[in-house]
Formats: C-alpha cells, structure tokens, sequence
C-alpha cells in the first residue's frame, strides 16, 4: 500500500504502481466499497499493470475532514486527477465496476485527454441516465430459474422493480448479482456489507452529484476506445441497458459474458481477462 493526498490534504490508499506503460486504474463499486473486493480481476493484473485504490473513507483511505459533502461522486473527479498526478503519468487507462463506473464516467467527461481507453464493468448508469425497464432485470433474472432458490428470490425482485421492495426484499435478490451462488458467492456477499462505509454510500448520488445530459455530451466526443463488459444473468445491469450505455460513445463496444453476473471476473476469470486485455492491449 502507498499513500498519497488528495487536493483538500486527506490521505488516500492505493496498491500498485511504478511499473512501465500505462497503468489501468480501478475504481471500485459498492459505492464506497474497500476495494480489496477487486483483487486482481480474474488475472488481469498478470497482463496489465492494475492500480487500485480506496476512495476516502473507505478501506485504508482516510475519513475526510468534509463529509459527507465530499463523498458526493462528482467531487470525487479531483481525487482520480490526485491519483494520476501521483502515479506520474500523462495519461492512464481506466475501470470502473459498478458504482465506480459512474465515478470513471465522470472522470472521463471531465479530463478526457487523460483516459487512454476506458473499461466500464457492469456499470452503474445513475451518471448517464439510462432507464433499465423492470422487464430488462426481470428477463436477466429468469435465466436463474433452474436454482433452488430462485422462486423467492424472484419475488424478491418483483417487489424491487415494482417500487415495493424494503431492506429485506434487497437483501433477497443477492443472487441475481452472482453466475454462480455458492458459498464463494456467499461469503464475497457477506464481505461486500462489512466492508463498505454506508455513511459515504448514502451521499454518493446526493443532489447535484450528477448532470447526466452534460456528461452524456462530453461522452458523445470522447476520442478514446470504449469497452462495456456485461453479464448475460446480471439483473443489475442488464445487457440491454449495458448496450445502451456503450451507444453513447463514438467507440464504444460491448462483451457479454453469457451466464455472467455482476462480477464477471468471478463467473469465468479466463474469459474476463482475457476479453479485457485484449482490449487494452
């Protein structure tokens, strides 16, 4: 672990670095989430100098003095540029998982001649204003009917997409986000609620943390190439709207990992580094 400051002098963790090239920052999901969760993305870091780093307040980041008005993703952008001034490089590659998608968008809106190409992994959409249709995540949902589990879990994601669905309900529809639940998948799960800050969570898409007709704007000139990687089962971030999400861009392309989840790296790590290498190059 290294650590260095953001503008307003907190004190930010990242892992990795120094190596030659272009490095491919991470930005973590949750929102908020240690970034630990990460690891090395199926073999990814084996092929790519991988950089990832804990967004304040959360795994070995500091808690800012100015919060929660500093947690709001969009003023986040600053601690992105903090880390590449940091890492000593013109420009950088970057991956954004989830929520932290929402955060690269932003980043690459903003500071566009810094992103040499750009990795959204099952994204979040919050930044850009797609609308995922209930149908979208209900048909993503329905390639899980064979498991034990999926008659409650499936209701659970009826009452979710219906606008009824409390803590519980959302607790129950955890396995829609895994190709595979099992224990592995469990305990990842289990992780995922210990160790991610729901304070700064909370204030993450606070007003005014996004303008998704600006950002959609700065997007629809962004030079660089762009990959979205989606799972085929993931009622997060179904295919439909992981497709539509790549039409924003002038270059973007879109891989499906079929049977996938929201964390594709889990489901098959061979396909997931492989597919992303290839694209970085």
């Amino acid at each position: 672990m290294i650590t260095f400051r953001a503008d307003d002098g907190t004190l930010l963790a990242r892992y990795g670095g120094g190596g030659e090239g272009v490095p491919l920052v991470c930005v973590a999901g949750g929102p908020f989430q240690d970034s630990r969760y990460l690891g090395g993305l199926g073999g990814l870091d084996g092929r790519r100098e991988v950089v990832r780093f804990d967004l304040r307040g959360s795994g070995a980041s500091a808690v800012p003095e100015d919060r929660p008005g500093s947690y709001r993703c969009d003023r986040l952008v600053a601690d992105v540029e903090a880390l590449r001034r940091d890492l000593g490089v013109e420009r950088l590659d970057l991956l954004g998982h989830s929520a932290g998608a929402n955060l690269a968008a932003l980043y690459a809106a903003r500071h566009p001649e810094r992103v040499r190409r750009l990795v959204l992994v099952t994204p979040g959409v919050a930044a850009v204003g797609i609308d995922t249709a209930p149908e979208e995540r209900l048909a993503a949902a329905h390639l899980r009917a064979g498991e034990p589990w999926f008659a409650e879990a499936y209701a659970a994601l009826e009452e979710v997409t219906a606008g009824r669905g409390g803590p519980e309900s959302f607790g129950r529809v955890a396995p829609f986000f895994h190709g595979t639940w099992d224990g592995a998948a469990r305990e990842r799960h289990a992780a995922s609620q210990r160790e991610r800050n729901g304070e700064a969570a909370a204030a993450y898409a606070a007003e005014g943390a996004f303008d998704p007709a600006a950002t959609r704007a700065a997007l629809a000139v962004f030079p660089g190439r762009v990959l979205v990687v989606a799972g085929e089962g993931d009622a997060n971030t179904p295919p439909p709207s992981a497709a539509a999400y790549a039409d924003l861009f002038p270059r973007g392309e879109l891989a499906v990992l079929p049977g996938g989840g929201h964390f594709p790296w889990h489901d098959d790590a061979e396909w997931f580094a492989g597919t992303v290498g290839a694209f970085l190059g």
